[in-house]
């Protein structure tokens, strides 16, 4: 039997290698197998937890989907929408926050994290998201989610609400408990500036990351430019764990070809990083300026770009409101 599959993604606009190879990659090769049924959804009601000016909101809404389908995902396969369209989000993370303990919020690392020093000055919305999380995915009883590690205790928490309902109002298995999909083969992607921290699009340098959007010279520039150490390529394993720039460049390589790394530290072993990096840019120059190029071109066919949107929503909004008015029954509305 097939994988129900649900996963979302924020429309924060320019999404880089991390994103594509923490997520979107695999995205595709779930789509792909004929097994699965996919839904994917560009999460704006997330996004706005923290400000977002509107008219690029709506940008960056198009730019998710054209990021999509230029990745490989195709729309036919698989529904595609945004969350703010499908109004039992908002219902169901209401009535599921009714259900969810404080305590359990509480210990959710992330919100400490986003928050800061200064969480009173936090919105109750970045407090509260991962409800809306869970509500994302038990709509559609989900039986799985693609997360990466800052996810997984979001998805715990889902597993939580959902056992807590259905034992509350006695309706066994209502609410399907989700399993998370762990991408095997995946190291982490981190800054090309600083091999501790992870790559991000709100790092200032725009020379610490590899954009979606990037052309072909951007990215060899970017690849040549990138930090290293200056010893010659690690010749073991537990050498790499002690070189943080040198495990994330060959980390990339590994994502990338599908190579392991056992495989790639014994090619260019002892060799100097020039040698490697030219191997690794022409590998995404070979994957990303393809879809760089596509990005670009979707991004002027708005129409397309809405009706893959319209067309997504109505068919969340059917699976959506049948699992909606089943609570509204349950819970005495």
């Amino acid at each position: 039997m097939g994988k129900k599959i649900f996963s979302g993604v924020q429309p924060t606009g320019n999404l880089h290698l991390g994103n594509y190879l923490g997520a979107i990659k695999n995205f595709v090769e779930l789509n792909n197998d004929n097994e699965n049924d996919c839904i994917f959804c560009v999460v704006d009601l997330h996004a706005i937890t923290i400000n977002q000016d509107p008219k690029e909101l709506r940008n960056n809404i198009r730019e998710t989907v054209a990021t999509f389908i230029a990745s490989g995902i195709d729309a036919e396969k698989s529904i595609i929408f945004n969350q703010s369209q499908v109004s039992a989000h908002s219902e169901a993370a209401w009535i599921l926050s009714c259900t969810a303990r404080m305590g359990w919020l509480n210990r959710m690392t992330q919100f400490k994290e986003k928050a800061g020093k200064d969480k009173e000055k936090a919105s109750i919305g970045l407090y509260s998201y991962p409800v809306l999380m869970a509500a994302d995915i038990l709509l559609y009883d989900s039986t799985h989610v693609p997360v990466g590690d800052d996810q997984k205790q979001h998805l715990e928490l889902c597993r939580d609400i959902a056992q807590k309902f259905n034992n509350d109002f006695n309706v066994n298995d209502f609410f399907k408990i989700p399993e998370p999909l762990i991408q095997k083969e995946f190291s982490r992607i981190m800054s090309l500036k600083d091999g501790l921290k992870k790559m991000s699009k709100s790092e200032l340098s725009d020379l610490s990351r590899i954009n979606l959007t990037d052309e072909k010279d951007q990215i060899i520039n970017k690849i040549k430019k990138a930090k290293t150490d200056p010893l010659p390529m690690p010749s073991n394993i537990d050498e790499l764990e002690k070189r943080p720039e040198a495990k994330n460049l060959i980390g990339i390589y590994s994502s990338l070809t599908g190579l392991k790394l056992e495989k790639i530290i014994k090619d260019f072993s002892g060799k100097n990083f020039s040698e490697f990096k030219e191997n690794l840019s022409q590998a995404l120059v070979d994957k990303i300026n393809p879809i760089s190029v596509e990005i670009k071109k979707l991004l002027n066919e708005k129409n397309y770009l809405d009706k893959i949107l319209s067309e997504g929503c109505k068919k969340a909004n059917d699976i959506a409101s049948r699992k909606i008015k089943k609570i509204h029954e349950i819970v005495g509305f």
